[in-house]
């Protein structure tokens, strides 16, 4: 297939805001041309220019699966388990030095598996019914998926394997029943977390929260736009509470660099000590 031009990719990018009023400007190109491609050859468009084409039609049907396509974010419980064990021993016990309850906000949550190992964590550090968890995706089919917290069980492996490693308390398959060739977690996890959409590229800061997680989805955004995130990322936090990122995403070189300190460079999790 003939690589897509950046003019044609800025074409489809202005047809999707006029038709639906999302705007994918500075996303990070190279990755958006790649997904791009990818749901030309999914759904067998000729060209970019049928897949404009269909995008003009105003089909919100359409329009909600070709999102589904270009935010999917590949996801596992306990993923990266050093963070989560730094998270249980460190960070959650210095937020509740000053506080009796903690506010956590899983900006971009896709399927919940995040959602589900901070419940978990929480629910073994007898902590859960003091925390409020609001949990946001642009995708408000995958936001669905997370509430219902039913996972296919071949991915259950290598979630249990990260699970052994963050050294929990007991064994994954405590907190899931199976059920037709799934994995169904216990809903009395995800009771008081509320899940929303919300549009990080058009998003306003909603709320303030003492950790923020938003873990490997800024590296699908240009510089301006992470930027932009990160300000509102500040905008949402107490004064000496946590903003993590991705593995792969850092605060170094933003605007707002010098209003955080870095409390896990390997971690990648940093404390806000200016407003």
């Amino acid at each position: 297939m003939q690589e897509i031009e950046i003019t044609q990719l800025r074409t489809l990018v202005d047809i999707v805001k006029k038709n639906y009023d999302y705007d994918f400007s500075n996303y990070a190109m190279s990755s958006f041309r790649r997904r791009i491609q990818r749901i030309i050859e999914l759904y067998k468009f000729s060209s970019i220019e049928a897949l404009c084409e269909r995008l003009s039609t105003g089909d919100e049907k359409f329009f909600h699966d070709f999102l589904s396509e270009i935010t999917v974010n590949v996801t596992e419980m306990f993923r990266d388990p050093s963070f989560w064990r730094e998270l249980r021993d460190n960070v959650i016990p210095n937020i509740l030095l000053n506080n009796k309850n903690i506010s956590i906000w899983h900006a971009g949550c896709s399927s919940g598996e995040e959602v589900f190992s901070m419940a978990i964590l929480l629910k073994e550090m007898d902590l859960l019914d003091r925390a409020r968890i609001v949990a946001t995706d642009i995708d408000t089919a995958i936001l669905e998926k997370a509430g219902q917290g039913a996972y296919s069980l071949k991915n259950m492996e290598l979630n249990q394997k990260n699970y052994i490693r963050f050294q929990g308390n007991f064994s994954l398959d405590k907190y899931y029943k199976e059920e037709n060739n799934k994995a169904v977690m216990d809903k009395s996890l995800v009771e008081g977390v509320q899940f929303k959409a919300h549009n990080l590229v058009e998003g306003a800061s909603f709320s303030k929260f003492d950790l923020i997680l938003c873990r490997n989805v800024m590296i699908y955004f240009n510089q301006t736009l992470q930027n932009q995130v990160l300000k509102m990322f500040h905008e949402s936090l107490y004064k000496y509470s946590y903003l993590v990122v991705g593995s792969k995403e850092s605060l170094i070189w933003c605007e707002i660099a010098n209003k955080f300190i870095v409390v896990s460079n390997e971690e990648k999790i940093y404390k806000k000590v200016k407003d």
